[in-house]
């Protein structure tokens, strides 16, 4: 089973209904017994960091993750769900992160913020191509060899990272047409 975290802000419809799509059996859920006992699971959202932190621990999820990851069963964070693995942002000052890695994300400097819409990444294991972008802040990994997939908007940003179990991305994959498809296909067959 793969569960989709609920934290009450996020895209966990899109989501579901592009498992849906691939066929895959999944279930939206804030019930940190249920996201245990996950086969998979995904942490979809948008909104701030500072507000999704305080969600996930006000919910229990906090913990929930952090052990789920340690569990080394296949875990998938998109957009906030990438952000919060690092242990601080610039977007919430003296909010800690679940610090599943060393870091700090970052706010872009320059250009139209939030950068809005299509743009290219280049990675590593997941194919070149155009993925969908909301996101006024991107992640700077302490550890560079985590970086999966980096894309350009005025810098060169992190767009994905991936150590062991752990994939995440800042772009949105399910809206991502058939490249995200793609990208979301070779999770679920990795795992």
């Amino acid at each position: 089973m793969i569960a989709i975290i609920d934290y009450g802000s996020g895209n966990v419809n899109s989501v579901k209904n592009a498992l849906d799509c691939l066929g895959c059996y999944s279930v939206i859920t804030s019930n940190p017994k249920e996201i245990l006992e996950a086969d998979k699971l995904i942490f979809p959202g948008v909104g701030a960091f500072g507000d999704a932190m305080k969600e996930l621990k006000k919910r229990k999820l906090d913990g929930a993750i952090k052990s789920f990851i340690e569990s080394k069963k296949p875990f998938l964070g998109i957009c906030i769900g990438l952000q919060v693995l690092f242990e601080e942002s610039e977007e919430s000052p003296n909010v800690k992160g679940l610090g599943i890695f060393k870091g700090k994300v970052l706010r872009f400097k320059k250009g139209k913020i939030p950068q809005i819409g299509w743009n290219k990444i280049s990675s590593k294991t997941i194919g070149n191509g155009y993925v969908y972008f909301v996101n006024s802040y991107y992640p700077v990994p302490e550890d560079k060899g985590i970086i999966e997939s980096t894309s350009d908007y005025y810098i060169k940003f992190t767009a994905a990272v991936k150590k062991d179990n752990v994939f995440a991305t800042q772009f949105h994959p399910e809206k991502s047409g058939k490249f995200g498809q793609e990208i979301l296909r070779k999770w679920l067959n990795a795992g």
